[in-house]
């Protein structure tokens, strides 16, 4: 089965965004794929600041995201943008390592009026990274997620469900 990972970068300990990823990957374990959530934040904050590539934790990470089938890359959107902790992961990826797989941008905001972060800050570092497979995202709202219970509105599981439903779809292009 197609091994798909998701990068998440909420600084939060009670995050949204977390809460999203874990409700994408068990949807896709139930369908039998292998998932693995990175969390940016659960990193050694001083190796991702300091382009550590080569210790351990950093180095599984890494591992992890280029030998995955598909990428899930999920951050809150905060001042109109992906978080600093999630571009300071990004940032030790190697040159075109999302290059021939699906990429799945999934974000989460206070408003709507942050709805076009995934499209015009997110998507072009994606690029930048080799994905030539980068999916249209989802943009969730804060309000839509409840973090005590870790689920989503029916509503918003119904648009998320059709969102990693896209990305099962994507798989046999690159993945047999």
């Amino acid at each position: 089965m197609p091994f798909i990972v998701a990068v998440s970068g909420s600084p939060s300990a009670s995050s949204r965004t977390a809460v999203a990823v874990d409700w994408s990957l068990a949807r896709l374990a139930e369908a039998g794929h292998d998932t693995a959530h990175i969390a940016a934040r659960d990193l050694p904050p001083a190796d991702l600041l300091a382009g550590a590539r080569d210790t351990p934790r950093i180095g599984e990470a890494l591992s992890a995201i280029t030998r995955a089938d598909a990428v899930i890359v999920a951050t809150p959107i905060y001042k109109a943008s992906y978080t600093g902790l999630l571009k300071a992961l990004l940032d030790l990826l190697p040159e075109n390592a999302l290059a021939g797989r699906p990429v799945l941008p999934l974000a989460t905001g206070g408003t709507v009026g942050h709805l076009l972060a995934i499209d015009y800050a997110l998507r072009p570092v994606l690029t930048a990274l080799g994905a030539d497979r980068v999916l249209p995202g989802r943009f969730l709202l804060d309000a839509d997620i409840d973090r005590d219970a870790a689920d989503l509105t029916p509503a918003a599981s119904r648009r998320l469900g059709q969102t990693v439903s896209s990305l099962v779809e994507a798989l046999p292009l690159v993945a047999v």
